[in-house]
């Protein structure tokens, strides 16, 4: 992708297929509120000049050079991995935010020899109003955390919310999150409730007041 035609056009077609805005936001790797904004555009004459509401700015990371390939996705959770590693070799459980963080977790936990499970975030739920009204969850279908230390791994951090949602999700099963780890972040945030939190890019935002 590279303009913003190209993300409304893109949340028109998801939006038309079904998916929600959290699950819009989490496919173009924006806040929900930008995802609101170009599904919106997507049904009115406006042009892509007009900025969301607020004026807010946000940035589409789009990796998927690195996604549709296998061998490219095994390389980058490697070096994902290699931040992780400095904690050493008790934690036995990689934590992988759907759904585009659960294909990362699988090459994280396979480099660092842990189990895998996944979380689904409220977000993918959410269409408008308050997200706390939403629940995520832990998929049955991978490792549960019964008490154990793991990892988390997600694409992006856009705001922090996700990441703090997966955070309490695990101490709320009982489990201790031990560090987390990104692709970008958007943020430049070093921890979350006392976690750390790493990535493989930052993107810092740079601009002058008028």
């Amino acid at each position: 992708m590279k303009n913003v035609d190209d993300l409304i056009e893109s949340a028109a077609e998801l939006a038309e297929g079904g998916l929600s805005k959290g699950e819009i936001a989490d496919e173009l790797n924006v806040s929900r509120e930008t995802a609101s904004w170009l599904v919106e555009r997507s049904g009115t004459a406006a042009t892509a000049r007009d900025e969301p509401a607020g004026g807010t700015q946000d940035i589409h990371v789009d990796w998927s050079a690195v996604g549709r390939d296998s061998a490219r996705l095994g390389h980058v959770g490697a070096a994902m991995a290699d931040l992780l590693s400095k904690h050493g070799e008790e934690v036995d459980l990689t934590i992988g935010i759907e759904k585009a963080g659960a294909p990362l977790a699988t090459t994280v936990a396979r480099e660092l020899d842990t189990d895998l499970g996944t979380y689904a975030p409220r977000k993918h739920q959410w269409e408008e109003g308050d997200i706390e009204e939403y629940g995520g969850s832990f998929s049955r279908n991978f490792a549960q955390i019964r008490d154990r230390d793991c990892y988390v791994v997600d694409d992006t951090i856009t705001s922090g919310t996700t990441m703090t949602e997966t955070i309490e999700a695990i101490q709320d099963q009982g489990g201790n999150p031990v560090a987390c780890v990104v692709l970008a972040d958007k943020q430049g945030i070093d921890e979350i409730r006392d976690v750390p939190v790493y990535s493989l890019v930052q993107v810092i935002g740079v601009g002058s007041e008028e």
